[in-house]
């Protein structure tokens, strides 16, 4: 039996970062290799570069008849104020995951699922940060399989460009193996950073 339920996912960060990107992925991953629907919505801040910017993902196995994202059930969060904005509106029984070096959380809003994962820096050492994205798309195919990861991989291929593609590909990989690991208890993620 398919899955029809919508699951609705809110990525958010700063211009820069390929937050559109990652939403675009994960869309064209769901419709095109994938067989569902998809519906993906975008908001920038007033400058585009380095202002908040975010992307609203809506997948379903039927037709999506409402494309924003209100009360978003998986939410990553790139930046700092990209968690400050969104966190209250994640769903209580949600999944929140962070990249642990651009936010520092409350403990008071860890009753949710929560993962983190390193993934500019991880990025970093594979030779480029604009591949966090790339990463954290992996590390979410792995926590929240909310699309087949061979699905994500050809959107991957499929979004970047000829020259890159063998990087972003590892990049992925990296972001999914990091979170298998973390899935299966075989890793213990470092601890994320706490504002109080």
């Amino acid at each position: 039996m398919p899955d029809k339920r919508e699951r609705h996912l809110l990525i958010s960060g700063f211009g820069g970062q390929g937050i559109v990107l990652a939403g675009d992925i994960l869309g064209k991953a769901a419709t095109l290799y994938d067989h569902k629907h998809a519906t993906m919505t975008q908001n920038y801040g007033p400058e585009a570069r380095g202002g908040a910017c975010s992307s609203q993902v809506i997948i379903s196995g039927e037709e999506v008849l409402f494309p924003c994202v209100e009360e978003p059930e998986i939410l990553v969060c790139m930046s700092q104020e990209a968690y400050t904005k969104n966190i209250k509106s994640l769903r209580p029984d949600g999944t929140f995951i962070w990249d642990t070096d651009l936010v520092h959380t409350r403990k008071t809003d860890m009753h949710f699922k929560t993962f983190h994962i390193p993934a500019t820096r991880m990025a970093e050492e594979l030779g480029n940060k604009m591949m966090a994205n790339i990463v954290m798309l992996g590390f979410l195919s792995a926590i929240e399989p909310v699309v087949h990861a061979e699905a994500i991989r050809k959107a991957v291929m499929d979004s970047v460009p000829a020259s890159t593609k063998d990087n972003n590909i590892r990049a992925f990989n990296t972001g999914r193996e990091y979170g298998t690991s973390i899935t299966k208890g075989l890793v213990k993620p470092e601890p994320g950073k706490h504002q109080d």
